[in-house]
């Protein structure tokens, strides 16, 4: 039996009909391309970061406060490159340049916040892993971009990109009639300042303590030690790492082969052993003489660096959350730190084992009684907490490996004792800690 299908009534309500469909199909594909047309400004990306699906739903003052990382990048001596073009070629310049970068980005998972004239301030919501291998990626496509230039009789452009992990804010700012969508943060404008850094040492990419920290495992990439300075706007002394995966395979393999020795050097540098440490870098420049960090501290060597002798980090009372239980722990941590920093400066090794193991002991009791916190408190950023928590963990049983080994410089291993604990212990207090601390005041009144 065939089936009926019933037709419209006249031709004139068939046309009608058909007309209402084109019209439907017309202003479906016009509001697809608004929103097409919206997304690139407004990455749907960072939209969903925030919680929304629609800009629509987007209200002046909307924030999101999470966990990121930052990855910041511009261009070396931009000014000098842009007076000497007319302007019509900068922005024909620019757009070929960032068009050439974003999709290293997208590809390893980040988005684009905004384009600050030729710098890129990007995210990367899901690890410091994502961040790092988009850098990289990033100056990998530099090369080939440059290769294109060389071609075509332009000079080639250096850029140097900062990269750092912490709790910013994800909102909107402006105006009623004018608004944006931004993230804000001190772990922002650290970025930015490691990237100016990096002109300081001729490096292409340097990361914080926090980022390195933050990795799932750094041991796939070229990873080293570069700077311990006070970074403008902070109060703690910085540590500071270059990652060199992207240098030219004869410099990278040279750093990854001289990596202990360079940071083996640094530590008698810190510590105020200049002699040694400029044996230690005429060894590294043998080995590597297009090494310009190790070159400009060999250049060094005969001045002592500010706070360089004295690794013991007292407790202040800056360092306080404002919770009893995570104060008292974080306090004896510190002076159980002091100690071993203490017993490997002096190169008593009959002590360490035993202080490393109490230490690993607390730090374990410590991590559980907070998370334990956390737990019962609801607190929202308690993954992030404890991967923190993990990778400190890792690193510390690494540590206390290289210790029981017992071939290593007793320099470096009091420096990287305090860049590995006292550093991050402080550091940690006076950020996640204190969030936390925040968080917990606010919901039961601990204290």
């Amino acid at each position: 039996m065939t089936a009926r299908h019933d037709k419209p009534g006249t031709p004139e309500q068939r046309r009608t009909l058909l007309d209402e469909v084109t019209a439907h199909e017309a202003t479906m594909e016009r509001l697809k391309s608004v929103e097409d047309a919206y997304e690139r400004f407004v990455p749907r990306q960072f939209l969903q970061l925030m919680g929304f699906q629609d800009i629509r739903e987007v209200r002046l003052g909307d924030q999101v406060e999470q966990s990121m990382n930052i990855l910041f990048a511009d261009i070396c001596d931009f000014t000098g490159l842009s007076e000497s073009i007319t302007p019509q070629e900068n922005f024909n310049f620019l757009n070929s340049y960032l068009s050439q970068m974003q999709p290293a980005i997208a590809a390893n998972g980040g988005v684009i916040d905004k384009y600050v004239g030729d710098a890129i301030l990007a995210l990367f919501p899901a690890s410091a892993d994502d961040a790092l291998r988009g850098a990289v990626s990033i100056l990998n496509q530099l090369d080939i971009y440059n290769a294109g230039r060389h071609r075509a009789g332009y000079v080639s452009i250096r850029i140097g990109i900062g990269i750092n992990t912490g709790t910013v804010m994800l909102g909107t700012v402006g105006s009623a009639s004018r608004m944006d969508v931004t993230v804000i943060g001190d772990a922002v404008n650290l970025a930015a300042r490691l990237e100016r850094i990096t002109r300081e040492w001729d490096v292409s990419l340097l990361i914080s303590e926090h980022t390195l920290l933050g990795l799932k495992d750094p041991a796939p990439f070229g990873i080293r030690f570069i700077d311990r300075r006070q970074v403008r706007g902070k109060q703690e002394i910085q540590s500071i790492y270059e990652v060199f995966d992207a240098d030219p395979t004869p410099l990278r393999n040279a750093k990854r082969n001289t990596r202990k020795l360079f940071e083996t050097a640094l530590a008698c540098y810190y510590l105020g052993y200049g002699d040694d440490a400029h044996a230690m870098l005429r060894q590294c420049l043998d080995v590597c003489p297009d090494d310009r960090p190790a070159r400009i501290y060999l250049e060094r060597c005969h001045v002592t660096p500010d706070g360089a002798a004295d690794l013991i980090r007292p407790w202040s009372d800056d360092y306080r959350v404002g919770v009893d239980q995570v104060d008292t722990d974080h306090r004896g941590l510190l002076a159980m730190t002091n100690a071993l920093v203490g017993n490997l400066l002096s190169d008593r090794r009959d002590n360490v084992a035993a202080a490393i193991a109490r230490l690993g002991d607390a730090l374990d009791a410590h991590f559980l009684a907070e998370e334990t916190l956390m737990e019962d408190a609801g607190y929202p950023h308690a993954p992030d907490h404890a991967r923190e928590h993990r990778r400190l963990r890792q690193s510390y049983q690494q540590f206390a490996a290289m210790v029981s080994d017992g071939r290593e410089d007793f320099r470096y291993l009091a420096f990287t004792c305090q860049r590995l604990l006292a550093d991050w212990l402080i550091d940690h207090a006076q950020k996640s800690d204190r969030t936390l601390g925040v968080f917990l005041l606010r919901t039961d009144g601990r204290g």
